[in-house]
């Protein structure tokens, strides 16, 4: 424990100007459910958008709901012999009406196109496949009364996918080539939906800069090693651009580098426990709505899970309340 105050602190440097502004963040927004494939179920940015919430809004009650669900896609496809030919890959739509029924969202956040693609070359079939299935979720959701926020895909960078030098020797323009440069399509699409009025939040743009960033000194820097599923650190990006866009005073006190998120992800004891929290309501939610996927974890009973949870959230809130968080300025 006697590092917590320095692993606090690399928190509050994101969050401090919000201490006073709880009724203006996310106004009449409660329960708030996570969309998306394997990179969401995994969680991590997930738990420290939670711990964000936790540490600025201790007086709210925000329920996060992450029911992403590993191999899925909005786009309704899958390619041939997918998992070794075992299943296809689970189409978003097959539950999408379960999950808001079940879960009466105030907001989703949406984040899809890493499988999309299905890892082949850009093709105009599969990108309006994904185009028609952004939409027919917007529809559903704001028939349901939700609102939608879409997050970018994130990066892939494989090491093996690295643009190559030039027949002149002089390096590529940007390192990130192959199947990224196809996503990198996906994600200026939504980008371009803002102009619609649509809410997007930009992660594959600041992952492809801060990875080109680091490859300038390392050129084997990635996030994972498949170059999709990103760790911890990775992880801590995406929540920044989360929590940046969402309440922008923090943008400028974000230390924005790779020590400070890595701190972050390190908060010690109640780190731990919203992880725990989040498994156990993961697993449940996604037993309880149903879906596709084989080879799933089973979850409690949705009631069981929930009483657990309400148990851990004492604990979480009375770790950040400690006399090492109150010791920090």
């Amino acid at each position: 424990m006697h590092s917590l105050p320095r692993l606090l602190l690399a928190l509050l440097l994101l969050v401090a100007p919000l201490r006073a502004a709880e009724a203006d963040f996310l106004p009449g927004v409660k329960r708030i459910v996570f969309l998306g494939d394997s990179i969401t179920y995994s969680g991590q940015y997930v738990d420290a958008f939670e711990t964000f919430l936790f540490l600025r809004f201790p007086n709210r009650r925000f329920e996060i709901i992450n029911v992403g669900l590993p191999s899925e896609t909005v786009s309704g496809l899958s390619e041939d012999g997918h998992a070794g030919g075992q299943f296809p890959r689970p189409d978003l739509h097959e539950r999408l009406d379960r999950v808001l029924a079940k879960t009466k969202p105030d907001l989703i956040f949406a984040c899809y196109g890493m499988n999309d693609g299905i890892y082949l070359p850009f093709d105009e079939g599969r990108f309006a496949k994904f185009r028609d299935g952004m939409e027919r979720l917007r529809a559903k959701a704001k028939a349901a009364g939700a609102e939608v926020i879409h997050l970018t895909p994130p990066t892939f960078h494989p090491l093996a996918a690295r643009n190559k030098p030039g027949a002149d020797g002089q390096p590529p323009p940007k390192t990130l080539g192959g199947y990224n440069e196809v996503l990198d399509r996906y994600a200026a699409w939504l980008l371009e939906q803002q102009a619609k009025g649509w809410r997007v939040i930009d992660l594959h743009g600041p992952m492809n800069a801060f990875i080109e960033a680091q490859r300038k000194t390392n050129p084997d820097f990635v996030f994972a090693n498949d170059g999709v599923h990103a760790n911890d650190a990775g992880h801590l990006i995406i929540a920044e651009q989360i929590i940046s866009a969402l309440a922008p005073n923090t943008a400028e006190q974000s230390p924005g580098n790779l020590q400070s998120l890595v701190l972050f992800s390190q908060l010690s004891g109640s780190t731990e426990l919203i992880r725990k929290r989040g498994r156990i309501l993961a697993d449940a939610w996604l037993t309880d709505i149903g879906h596709q996927r084989p080879g799933m974890a089973k979850g409690l009973p949705l009631i069981d899970a929930q009483a657990q949870a309400a148990k851990l959230e004492v604990e979480i809130r009375a770790s950040l309340k400690s006399k090492e968080y109150q010791k920090i300025p």
